[in-house]
């Protein structure tokens, strides 16, 4: 029977199954009040297999829609609502004004300028605005309707059952949302890394007052440039991944590979949640959506597979402004002048109480005053600066997965990318069935050439370009605006045309370094600054991360099993360079002492022999490898140039720099602080990492392997340390939605996935930590793409989920 006839059949039998499964222990992040409630309006049949995953189908998008957003909110209903909170700009009325949101949807500090910035945005009708504009240069049909369908579905389901989560049971600010609300989570995290990294500087942002003040000092150059390059790097984000694809030549069966493995936080609004999407004959798509997402955001069909890795590219700019001497609110282009637009916004901070601030707007942008508490750029009686960010007028990330998720190879893929260009801050790897591969930084970046920033640039600018890419253009001629391509879907960006992309490689890999070394056989160039350097060195996960996959290319025949042993190989890079010559100088310490960094002597001769023992791995299992852990975050914080003795070289930059410097000032310092720090917490120095890096899960600590980003591990987890506590006791970020996909030459994909911290955040849900048990053990989940495997699913649970009218 065909699969359009057998999934109709199933819609229409999802009541009757539905009957068959009541007699399961209820779930109670599912349990409903009625599953099958009178009416019509929008439905969707839910067919949930092992660890929750839900196998949404309807017959068009809204009805899907309604299904993810019903299925979403069941497992994910209180951080959905919390963030949802947050675009209304409500968190100082229910949380504080000077409580800390959580940062998912942007880097405020304080719930007050969280509430400032996205009040402003639904007061000024950005996102309706943005609604408005035709495809492809706005949303799609389908994309709105998904978002329409979510929205129906998340509030059908509070309206039909009752919140078990104790992190909101009861709470005022758990409200139905409308499909703005939808969108405009949409259009946060399409301005994360622009407008969304300003928002402290852009709802803080004031005249100079009238009367005579001392100026405030704007930072040096070289200040400002070196604050740049901490705050726009990749490597200190709260969000990174690792992803690699393989070309056919280099598989068992001549068909590609991908594993994807994402490194997002572990709570929060920027969490995956896992499902498959099916309309009948339309779209059939499996993966990981970020929550409140009604597209996928990383995923597989039965053609092809993807994965994003945060990029390089730099999606602001700053325009430096030229004030009016006599009205610092008026600016100079092409000498005339020009007013700011204000725009005054009310916030509800409690107890009845308002605060009212006025934003500063210009042709470029919102005037900012900061970006990040180390770059100040104060506003004076002469100078202001805007902050420019295309994102700010881009809501097509939907439409561009939605292409993703009904490609039927690579090419198909980079044609999406090609027709909706709406990436704000990813690259894109993938594999096909056929064994193609593709890398893409196609993303949405201001159109700011090496010409024009040296045309353009200012003195900070002429400092802060070449060391970030962060460019700060002379705001006050016009032809210093960023140009624009004529295949690009709106002003001011680069076009399809300029994205650095390699095909049909026999690998390329990506773990947040520029593009130069997506295939190390062949260094990707001729791309501006603004995408990322080349020639530079790269971080020690890409550096291990290009080990690792190139020796696979090379010995060939992989299959997924291979991906697999990949995740989970847990090699520890910076162990592999520098344990030996530690364990080395540390046994040849006389008396086996050295100074801590308050001049005390330690004794780290038990050190020794743990060093040179360990197994140079971040298993849970692992002897060694905190006491290294703990040492080497002290480490790096010694200058590259003095922590290696084979500095940086361009034509070996895997494997390079090398060789650590033992007598180099403060790397013995290291190892006494990291013995001393252990002893002082009780730990002892060869204790198994998983002893001491976990996470709790009602009343179990679950062990978790895995390794810190300057350990250059693929597994990447970030532990927040608690020595007094035992060590690492949760998670902050690291691996997430893992993916592992291939094919056989058979109709269904070859798919194992693991959501690291499984599908909800509700601690009475049977699926609150049956993937992270997983994940602790190296073990996967088996994907049920095709209907014959999930109909096999020992724990089917089939439900038709509808509106009430």
């Amino acid at each position: 029977m065909p699969l359009r006839n057998r999934l109709r059949i199933l819609a229409v039998s999802g009541l009757a199954l539905f009957t068959v499964s009541a007699s399961l222990p209820p779930d109670s992040a599912h349990t409903t009040r009625s599953h099958h409630p009178s009416g019509g309006g929008l439905s969707a049949v839910i067919r949930y297999t092992e660890y929750g995953i839900p196998h949404i189908v309807a017959k068009d998008y809204a009805n899907l829609g309604f299904g993810n957003g019903w299925a979403q909110a069941a497992d994910q209903v209180c951080t959905l609502a919390d963030g949802f909170v947050t675009l209304r700009g409500e968190r100082s009325r229910y949380f504080g004004p000077d409580a800390a949101p959580d940062g998912s949807l942007s880097s405020a500090t304080k719930n007050l300028s969280s509430d400032l910035f996205f009040r402003g945005v639904h007061d000024s009708r950005t996102v309706e605005k943005l609604l408005e504009v035709p495809a492809p240069a706005g949303p799609s049909r389908a994309t709105k309707e998904l978002q329409r369908g979510w929205a129906a579905g998340y509030n059908a389901w509070l309206a039909q059952n009752r919140i078990t989560d104790p992190a909101c049971r009861g709470a005022r600010w758990v409200r139905p949302v409308t499909t703005l609300d939808v969108t405009e989570r949409a259009f946060a995290l399409s301005v994360l890394g622009g407008q969304g990294r300003g928002i402290d500087g852009i709802t803080a942002a004031e005249p100079p007052a009238a009367t005579p003040a001392p100026a405030p000092t704007p930072p040096s150059p070289d200040d400002a440039a070196d604050a740049a390059a901490r705050l726009l790097s990749t490597q200190n984000a709260d969000m990174g991944s690792n992803a690699v694809a393989f070309r056919g030549s280099t598989t068992a069966g001549g068909r590609g590979l991908l594993l994807g493995n994402p490194h997002y936080p572990w709570q929060g609004g920027r969490r995956f949640w896992q499902s498959q999407q099916t309309i009948p004959g339309e779209l059939n798509v499996a993966g990981g959506s970020l929550l409140g997402s009604a597209t996928m955001s990383i995923g597989h069909n039965a053609h092809v597979a993807w994965s994003h890795t945060v990029a390089t590219g730099v999606t602001l700019n700053l325009h430096q402004l030229t004030l009016d001497p006599a009205d610092p609110a008026v600016y100079v282009v092409d000498g005339k002048p020009e007013r700011m637009t204000q725009r005054t916004v009310s916030v509800d901070v409690g107890d009845g109480r308002k605060v009212t601030r006025t934003q500063w707007w210009t042709r470029y942008g919102p005037v900012v005053t900061s970006l990040g508490a180390g770059l100040p750029l104060p506003w004076t009686r002469t100078t202001a600066y805007a902050l420019g960010d295309p994102n700010a007028v881009n809501l097509r990330s939907g439409d561009t997965a939605l292409g993703f998720s009904k490609a039927h190879s690579t090419a198909g893929i980079k044609e999406a990318l090609r027709r909706t260009q709406g990436l704000p801050w990813v690259n894109t790897i993938a594999a096909d069935s056929t064994g193609h591969t593709l890398f893409s930084q196609s993303q949405v970046l201001p159109r700011i050439t090496d010409e024009l920033a040296q045309r353009c640039s200012t003195p900070l600018g002429r400092a802060t370009y070449p060391t970030s890419g962060l460019a700060v253009l002379d705001g006050s001629r016009s032809d210093c605006a960023p140009g624009s391509d004529p295949d690009a879907v709106q002003p001011g960006i680069f076009g399809p045309g300029r994205m650095p992309t390699v095909e049909n490689a026999p690998y390329v890999e990506n773990s947040n370094d520029s593009a130069w070394l997506t295939n190390a056989d062949t260094p990707l160039t001729g791309y501006e600054r603004v995408f990322g350097t080349v020639g530079t060195p790269r971080s020690m996960r890409t550096r291990g991360a290009v080990e690792d996959v190139s020796a696979m290319a090379e010995g060939g025949r992989l299959t997924v099993a291979d991906l697999q042993a990949q995740q989970f190989a847990n090699r520890a890079p910076a162990g592999d360079l520098a344990a030996a010559d530690l364990a080395g100088a540390c046994a040849a310490l006389p008396g086996g002492t050295t100074s801590g960094s308050t001049g005390s002597p330690v004794d780290v001769s038990a050190a020794c022999p743990v060093l040179r023992d360990w197994d140079r791995k971040v298993d849970t299992g692992s002897r060694g490898a905190l006491l290294f852990d703990r040492f080497w975050r002290r480490a790096v914080a010694v200058p590259a140039s003095a922590l290696w003795k084979v500095p940086f070289s361009p034509a070996d930059p895997v494997g390079t720099p090398n060789t650590l410097d033992t007598a180099a000032p403060g790397v013995l310092t290291a190892l006494a602080d990291a013995v001393a720090e252990l002893r002082r917490a009780g730990i002892a120095l060869d204790a198994p990492l998983g002893e001491h890096q976990s996470v709790l899960r009602g009343a179990r600590r679950i062990p978790i392997g895995g390794g810190t980003e300057a350990l250059g591990i693929w597994n990447k987890t970030e532990g927040v340390w608690d020595a007094a506590a035992g060590g690492y006791t949760d998670i902050s970020t690291g691996s997430s939605y893992i993916q592992a996909v291939g094919w056989d030459g058979g109709p269904c994909p070859v798919a194992r996935t693991l959501l690291t911290y499984a599908q909800s955040s509700n601690p009475a849900s049977r699926h609150y930590s049956d993937q992270t048990e997983l994940y602790s053990g190296e073990r996967w989940v088996t994907s049920r793409f095709c209907e014959k495997d999930i109909a096999r699913s020992p724990a089917l649970k089939v439900v038709r989920v509808r509106e009430h009218h």
